[in-house]
């Protein structure tokens, strides 16, 4: 069960949701990640709200939704669900290689990232 490989053209989408938002994945929330399986990318977009968006090396998008929980950051494409170790923001421009829970081995690549949000509490330029 391979959610981002080359089967069949089939790929998954993945969405994170509730507290874990705020937190995990609020970096690449919106923003395209290149994912590439057995030589394969995918661009993947991980959007607002759990859904997720897959657009294939053909231009076909497959919906999905995606989690983060527990330090793993999971895609479901209604037929499978696949995840990967999160353990800290992705970068953008760095690769990451990660193994899934299926056996396979990913790397991913954000073009760009979503600025951090202001520590709560923080008050604006004026201190109001």
């Amino acid at each position: 069960m391979r959610l981002l490989s080359v089967s069949l053209g089939v790929v998954a989408a993945a969405s994170f949701s509730g507290a874990a938002l705020a937190q995990a994945g609020a970096e690449i929330i919106g923003q395209p990640l290149q994912v590439t399986t057995n030589g394969v990318t995918n661009t993947v977009y991980l959007d607002a709200g759990g859904s997720a968006r897959i657009v294939t090396p053909g231009g076909n998008t497959v919906p999905g939704t995606w989690t983060a929980a527990n330090g793993q950051l999971c895609l479901n494409n209604g037929a499978a669900q696949e995840c990967w170790p999160y353990a800290s923001p992705f970068q953008a421009g760095q690769p990451v290689t990660l193994a899934s829970s299926c056996g396979s081995t990913s790397t991913w690549l954000a073009a760009s990232t979503n600025a951090p949000p202001p520590p709560p509490g923080q008050k604006g330029e004026r201190g109001r």
